[in-house]
């Protein structure tokens, strides 16, 4: 039997991770308990992916257990033991607002329950390859001191400039202003590139820029290009936050980023850290999003504009790719943005309209 393990097993990345190793063969182990419907509310849930994921998956197992919680985990490892074949944490509290209102509860996320993982895995399973998804926030607003220069629709580098096809690892993450999110998802980076480090195991730091695709619950603190997206489609008002709309981000799909997981897994390494999202392959600005999304939707989106910038947000962020490439040459991205936003109107355009009533 090969096992996967997946936390965030509902969320985006995670039900992408577990439909991919199913494909391939694995049993599947997903562990989530839907807490983002109690960050975010109920249009957040994640419940309707679980169900799919149970109706269309026959080697599927949910798990509705808090990765906090040290003996139901402890637990579930330990009756799996070796048999699992790779463990992969996409569970989190993502959003920067959401983490200031609750410090604690962020961190004992994003950190111990990280641990938590960690512990469980070396406990039972430490041959299995661990691979985690980290975020750029971990660099904090460092990259906001970079020589931006405003164009018509975005914030852009000087083609000259050493960081312009990306800003790499080597970036430092001290001396910044990385909100309490930030903080808290550094602090678990640095766990899972120790235990590569201290204990041998094959773990791994993936840096991701804005994550995205069609299996994404999309809201306002959370998931901007899918909410987007859905915004443009119902009609629901936007609002834009700093720097005239022309902040810049890289997007990559799912299965882009779930590609470089298997990637990593057939060919792990210990303590390694990649920035992975979309490069000079995929990115865009707020406004260049927004006139994808009227076109896709065929119809203006109701925005406005609100000039205080998210504390620690980045005004500019596109992944250097080229570490990963170098040590994965056989990966490579598939979706740019356009394609990205299409997938996601076509996947969710009946079910936003349900909801809708």
């Amino acid at each position: 039997m090969s096992l996967a393990v997946i936390t965030g097993s509902a969320g985006l990345i995670g039900s992408e991770t577990a439909l991919h190793f199913h494909e391939l063969g694995f049993d599947v182990w997903g562990i989530d308990n839907d807490l983002r419907s109690t960050f975010f509310g109920a249009a957040a849930s994640t419940r309707w992916m679980r169900q799919q994921l149970e109706s269309e998956l026959p080697r599927y197992r949910h798990f509705d257990l808090d990765i906090r919680d040290h003996g139901a985990i402890d637990a579930l490892f330990s009756r799996a033991g070796k048999a699992v074949d790779v463990v992969i944490h996409t569970a989190a509290q993502p959003s920067h607002d959401w983490a200031a209102r609750e410090p604690f509860t962020d961190f004992s996320i994003n950190a111990t329950g990280t641990l938590e993982l960690l512990e469980a895995t070396r406990s039972h399973c430490p041959q299995a390859p661990f691979i985690f998804t980290s975020t750029n926030k971990v660099y904090g607003d460092t990259p906001n001191q970079l020589p931006l220069e405003e164009l018509e629709t975005r914030l852009e580098l000087p083609e000259s400039h050493p960081f312009f096809q990306g800003i790499p690892e080597d970036m430092s993450i001290d001396q910044s202003t990385h909100s309490l999110f930030g903080a808290s998802k550094a602090a678990a980076d640095l766990l899972v590139q120790e235990y590569g480090r201290y204990f041998g195991m094959a773990t791994v730091c993936f840096r991701g820029g804005c994550l995205t695709g069609p299996r994404h619950s999309g809201v306002e603190l959370h998931g901007f290009l899918a909410y987007l997206m859905k915004c443009a489609a119902t009609r629901t008002p936007y609002t834009v936050f700093g720097c005239r709309g022309k902040q810049v981000r890289d997007n990559i799909h799912s299965a882009d980023l779930v590609l470089a997981f298997e990637h990593f897994m057939r060919s792990p390494r210990s303590a390694a850290v990649y920035n992975i999202g979309g490069g000079r392959h995929s990115n865009c600005s707020m406004l260049e999003a927004i006139a994808l999304c009227e076109e896709i939707a065929q119809q203006p989106l109701d925005w406005s504009y609100n000039e205080e910038n998210r504390v620690g947000d980045h005004k500019w962020w596109i992944s250097d790719l080229s570490s990963f490439q170098r040590d994965y040459p056989d990966w490579s991205l598939h979706y740019d943005v356009e394609m990205i936003l299409r997938d996601i109107h076509e996947a969710n355009e009946e079910r936003w309209k349900s909801e809708a009533g």
